[in-house]
């Protein structure tokens, strides 16, 4: 297979290209702006097309929540009219695509861990480009899966867990939200999972049991449990002390409960996922480093 990684600069993407070495029947092309533009279809089937692509992981994203409030127009662009032009380019040769979604298309309220059966109602203008582009992806005939995520990190690009390092170098103490819950995710075990799918025996889809699955490791942790634990991991004195939501107001609204239901992908792609803790050690040995 021939693959095409879109984005390839953010925190996926520089996980899968660190992975890419070890994944030999996999040929990797990573690409991002400037040199390639999902939003520009013309561009995007050329590529595609000259390349002889085979398959792509959309990791190519508008992820400023708060500012897509107020640039609604980007992060459509980006986030739904840019993942039709990938369906519509990968149509013309047959190819596989994994685009990668988010927690933020549910709405918050629930007591449940969320499955892919259940409704979705986006609560912001990020959220609901997101879905936009999903169902760009479910309503396509392409062999094409949506994988979902929450609270993405990485030892690449800007993130909580590097924030929150360096916020506990320069502060005694910090004040965060523990009454929003989810789920962080490991962007290096995402990008494994991705990439296993991919390599499973060529004959088969990889949407043959449906287009729709979550991923994030597993456990729950509230964004107050998962800077502590960064604190722990990283050997901080920072202090940290519980707030609620509305101590801390932004632009755009959070879900409250945002914890993914994993049992589909396990099964249907035989895959182990690492408890949060266990990742987030990991993540933070490698930034020491």
């Amino acid at each position: 297979m021939k693959l095409l990684i879109t984005g390839s600069n953010g925190q996926l993407g520089s996980e899968i290209r660190v992975l890419s070495a070890s994944y030999k029947s996999l040929n990797f092309i990573f690409k991002d702006l400037p040199d390639l533009d999902i939003c520009n279809l013309k561009e995007l089937q050329n590529f595609i097309t000259k390349n002889k692509i085979t398959g792509v992981i959309n990791c190519a994203a508008y992820t400023a929540v708060d500012k897509a409030e107020e640039d609604e127009g980007i992060a459509k662009n980006v986030n739904s009219k840019g993942v039709s032009n990938i369906v519509k380019a990968l149509q013309k040769v047959n190819g596989k695509l994994i685009h990668i979604s988010t927690d933020y298309v549910f709405n918050g309220d629930h007591f449940l861990p969320y499955k892919e059966s259940d409704p979705v109602s986006p609560i912001g203008v990020y959220g609901a480009t997101k879905r936009a582009g999903e169902l760009a992806v479910i309503n396509s005939a392409i062999d094409s899966i949506v994988i979902r995520t929450s609270w993405l990190y990485s030892s690449y690009g800007n993130n909580f867990v590097k924030t929150m390092l360096r916020l506990g170098n320069e502060k005694e103490s910090l004040e965060v939200i523990s009454d929003q819950v989810g789920t962080p995710t490991y962007a290096r075990d995402l990008a494994k999972t991705c990439l296993e799918i991919l390599c499973r025996d060529s004959s088969n889809e990889i949407s043959e049991n449906g287009k729709l699955y979550h991923y994030s490791n597993d456990g729950v942790a509230s964004w107050y449990d998962f800077a502590k634990e960064i604190m722990t991991l990283g050997e901080m004195n920072c202090k940290v002390h519980p707030i609620q939501t509305k101590d801390y107001p932004t632009l755009a609204k959070r879900p409250q409960y945002s914890v993914l239901n994993k049992s589909k992908i396990k099964t249907d792609f035989d895959i182990e996922i690492p408890y949060w803790r266990d990742s987030l050690k990991e993540c933070i040995e490698k930034i020491k480093s």
